[in-house]
């Protein structure tokens, strides 16, 4: 057995799950041209620090939500689907951002699930 295939076997069927809809979200992003190739580097203690939220999303929820799946360890909480819901659908309603919003939201179920 490979390296690889025994790091898949010790992972949960909740991190597979994670790391499935984290594919799925950044699929999204990049199909609705909300992912930069060349994102600029920035250091924030929230998304409200970045330079946007879309960017926030790839450059820190994502490496930080995949290296939770690969460790297995998970907060508590997660509020990433009401951060976009309040992104694309408060102040200005965003139809090509709904899907992510809504995958946002799955994610953040899968998280507090147990």
């Amino acid at each position: 057995m490979s390296l690889k295939e025994a790091e898949t076997k010790m992972k949960t069927e909740k991190d597979n799950v994670v790391s499935a809809k984290l594919d799925v979200i950044e699929s999204e992003m990049k199909k609705i041209n909300y992912w930069s190739e060349t994102p600029p580097e920035f250091e924030c203690t929230s998304f409200l620090d970045a330079p946007s939220f879309e960017l926030w999303l790839q450059c820190v929820f994502l490496p930080n939500a995949r290296h939770a799946a690969s460790t297995g360890e998970y907060p508590a909480n997660s509020a990433v689907g009401d951060m976009a819901r309040r992104q694309y659908n408060y102040h200005s309603f965003v139809p090509r951002a709904q899907l992510l919003s809504q995958l946002l939201y799955e994610f953040d179920e899968i998280i507090m699930s147990s």
